[in-house]
């Protein structure tokens, strides 16, 4: 009896996830990041024309949270067809969960000198709430920016599967989640700040967090962060759970009937995706400063899925496009013409839901194949001439 083949080992199957061209446009965008911009900004003078200015590093570093998230959006909607409206939730989360470390270490360098954060001095509140226990130590945070949005996915997500809760009528049950936890978090007296939300962050982990080294390291995170989720979510979407995942998009019946319980992998990556939501959150929230109920707004979560949309559904690639792209605009938009920003937003929804179903991604393609077909028909015109 010839013994079995030795199984790849999981670091080399993932590592083949990424073609060459891939992994040297991966190791391109590494070295910019960790690089190029910290030189840029730390190293060259203010009026250096390479220098990049502090709102250059904001602005992207939080683009790349946004990213990630559009990623995990892609995760669950290009390849599980689960149009998710709620997950703002988890992005939301994962802010709050590393907000509060972040509340703690401000320690007696508040308005009121107080231990107590001073929107808890400021309503009165004698003590900390018991689930702020242990939010001053930073791996427990880390550990609970995971474990907590991972837990409300799971079991939200085990009865709505469960069920065979689907189409609009999932995407309008995750937006009224999402909808009745901005309103909890609104409320004094839930322990979040309320309206306010987080803000006027000192240190982390000892350092000052507007402190340009700081910065730099957080951007720095950001885009590993991004880079090792597109590696992640490019293994799974080629590997066997990925193609159970699709079929179970295409065609829930037929894959039920062949043998498949579609609950364990659509729930599989619906938590997935919100774990990586609330990573993404997690990174965000120190780089802008501040987290409120609003990024639990409905707003909020459909800007996601229009990330998505507008960069190329179910390529990965064009979800990171998408959140460049229209996060870009609405930079320029919000201040430039502010009035007209929403309109811009549902016009650019539209154009890309009637003309470009594929998105930027999909455009690139058509492009690519309609000029690789004018390039073979002049080679052969060229061809038929000569002969």
């Amino acid at each position: 009896m010839s013994p079995s083949p030795a199984r790849t080992p999981f670091i080399v199957r993932l590592g083949r996830s990424f073609n060459a061209r891939s992994w040297q446009m991966a190791g391109l965008f590494a070295a910019f990041a960790l690089i190029a911009v910290p030189v840029m900004h730390l190293v060259l003078p203010p009026d250096h024309p390479l220098y990049l200015s502090t709102y250059f590093i904001t602005l992207t570093g939080k683009i790349l949270c946004y990213a990630i998230v559009a990623v995990a959006m892609d995760l669950i909607w290009g390849y599980g067809g689960i149009l998710s409206l709620g997950h703002g939730l988890f992005f939301a989360l994962g802010g709050y969960t590393f907000g509060m470390y972040l509340m703690r270490q401000i320690g007696r360098d508040g308005s009121y000198q107080s231990d107590l954060p001073d929107f808890m001095v400021f309503l009165d509140w004698k003590e900390l709430p018991w689930f702020w226990a242990g939010s001053d130590n930073f791996l427990w945070v880390v550990l609970l920016v995971l474990v907590v949005p991972a837990l409300i996915a799971f079991i939200f997500g085990y009865f709505a599967f469960r069920s065979r809760i689907k189409g609009v009528y999932f995407s309008i049950i995750t937006q009224a989640l999402t909808y009745a936890a901005m309103l909890l978090f609104f409320r004094n007296e839930t322990g979040f700040g309320g309206n306010n939300g987080f803000t006027d962050f000192k240190r982390i982990l000892g350092y000052s967090i507007t402190a340009p080294e700081t910065r730099v390291v957080l951007f720095g995170l950001s885009a590993l962060a991004l880079i090792g989720t597109l590696l992640l979510a490019r293994f799974l979407v080629t590997s066997k759970y990925g193609r159970i995942l699709t079929a179970i998009r295409d065609a829930e019946s037929r894959v039920m009937f062949i043998g498949y319980n579609p609950l364990w992998y659509k729930l599989f990556v619906w938590t997935l995706s919100a774990m990586l939501c609330a990573i993404a959150g997690a990174l965000y929230v120190p780089q802008v400063g501040i987290i409120n109920p609003s990024e639990m707004s409905v707003g909020t979560s459909i800007e996601i899925a229009i990330w998505v949309a507008v960069g190329g559904r179910g390529t990965l690639i064009g979800a990171v496009i998408g959140a460049f792209v229209v996060n870009l605009a609405k930079s320029w938009f919000t201040v430039s013409f502010p009035e007209y920003w929403l309109f811009f937003l549902g016009t650019l929804f539209i154009v890309a839901t009637l003309y470009l179903p594929q998105g930027i991604v999909g455009l690139w393609v058509k492009l690519r194949q309609r000029a690789r077909r004018g390039g073979d028909d002049l080679a052969a015109e060229a061809k038929g001439a000569s002969a």
